[in-house]
């Protein structure tokens, strides 16, 4: 009699530990992979051991330097990916299925750039759908990157995001190829600090940012790999700090 209350003990003591186990477990499964805190927090760059930086390009204006910036990523051998919105996937249809066809990655950008820290849950899912939806048409191909348009963010617009299964994508180097500028200047912006594991932000339809293309693949093709958001991020096992760098979980 003795011996069977033991081995509920033991049963029990098991038992208890089997649980507190899948307690601790879910609690980290149910934490948001963007919560630090009490904020949501997209992903601006990734904690790297390579040599890899991801360059993007958002499209929101114009297709006029479309060609040149393909052509000039090819001759690097540079992957990119595009952040477009669904009106310049509509307005320029054939310029992104000649990115989509060169093998570049595409994102989505909303789908007229409305500032989705604005917007309802359901109206950024509506937006978003709209955009993929758009590109869908063009390439056959949906896509599980998200860029806010004007990089405007608050705890619904990345929850909503993350919710829906997607990504959502910032910038750690800001070439700020929208001003007034010049070619020198942006690429002093991209390469001074650059370090492995960074998210570049340029933009096409902008004066000078295919002049300044190459000079930035040139100064920084010996040390860095442009590959595309996807080839750079981790899409799971992975946390992200105060600063929105993404860490995988070892």
């Amino acid at each position: 009699m003795h011996f069977y209350v033991i081995k509920i003990k033991y049963v029990i003591a098991a038992a208890a530990i089997i649980l507190a186990a899948i307690v601790i477990l879910t609690m980290r499964q149910a934490v948001p992979a963007f919560k630090v805190g009490n904020r949501e927090i997209p992903i601006y760059s990734v904690v790297r051991e390579d040599n890899k930086v991801a360059l993007t390009f958002d499209s929101a204006w114009n297709d006029d330097d479309i060609d040149e910036i393909i052509d000039i990523l090819d001759s690097y051998g540079a992957k990119a990916t595009f952040f477009v919105t669904g009106k310049w996937a509509e307005d320029y249809s054939s310029s992104l299925n000649k990115l989509y066809r060169s093998g570049f990655e595409i994102g989505i950008h909303s789908y007229n750039h409305t500032d989705y820290t604005t917007l309802s849950r359901g109206e950024i899912l509506d937006d978003i759908d709209k955009c993929d939806k758009a590109l869908l048409k063009v390439t056959g191909h949906t896509t599980d990157l998200v860029r806010a348009p004007s990089g405007a963010y608050d705890d619904n617009v990345v929850r909503t995001i993350e919710d829906s299964g997607r990504y959502c994508i910032q910038w750690s180097v800001d070439g700020i190829d929208y001003i007034e500028t010049t070619p020198q200047e942006i690429t002093e912006r991209v390469t001074a600090e650059l370090e492995a594991g960074d998210i570049i932000l340029l933009h096409n339809g902008t004066e000078f940012t295919k002049e300044a293309l190459p000079m930035i693949l040139e100064s920084a093709k010996d040390t860095y790999e442009f590959v595309t958001v996807s080839d750079l991020i981790y899409k799971d096992d992975y946390r992200i700090d105060y600063a929105g760098k993404q860490w995988k979980y070892k």
